[in-house]
């Protein structure tokens, strides 16, 4: 019996406290949310070869940058591996947008465990992007140094 009353009395303190769910009455008036610091870091992570993947991913860092609540306050890193190696290959499509991203600030790394065991030959890359030792490595210490990941 003593249980009983122990749940009810759990659950009655769980509804009083809870705050009950509010509908947004004005889509309007919602704005998304407020850039609070200084700065903010995102890595951005492509690991495949899929053109429209990798445009997609290179539109979303533009976008990123272009974010009136980010201006001056956006630090951003795009991370290549595996198949992504695809984006910095010379023989691709992606020249132009990775050198405009470049102006704006934008590291560009490479995996270099993808370039030695894929036997890729550096000179089949851009020559402005830079390496790191693996892409995997980088994300870990990215994520702990408190960067966003941005896997889209």
């Amino acid at each position: 019996m003593m249980k009983k009353y122990a749940f009810i009395l759990t659950a009655f303190a769980l509804l009083t406290v809870a705050k009950p769910a509010i509908a947004q009455t004005d889509p309007a008036a919602f704005t998304g949310a407020t850039a609070k610091l200084n700065h903010y870091d995102a890595l951005y992570v492509i690991n495949s070869g899929d053109e429209k993947k990798i445009k997609g991913t290179l539109r979303n860092i533009a976008n990123a940058l272009n974010d009136p609540r980010l201006k001056d306050k956006l630090h951003i890193e795009l991370i290549c591996f595996g198949d992504g190696v695809a984006v910095y290959m010379k023989s691709g499509i992606f020249e132009q947008q990775l050198k405009d991203l470049q102006d704006k600030g934008v590291i560009l790394a490479q995996c270099s465990n993808t370039v030695r065991e894929r036997n890729i030959d550096k000179n089949d890359l851009f020559p402005f992007i830079s390496y790191v030792p693996s892409g995997n490595g980088e994300i870990i210490l990215r994520h702990y140094d408190g960067w966003a990941i941005v896997h889209p």
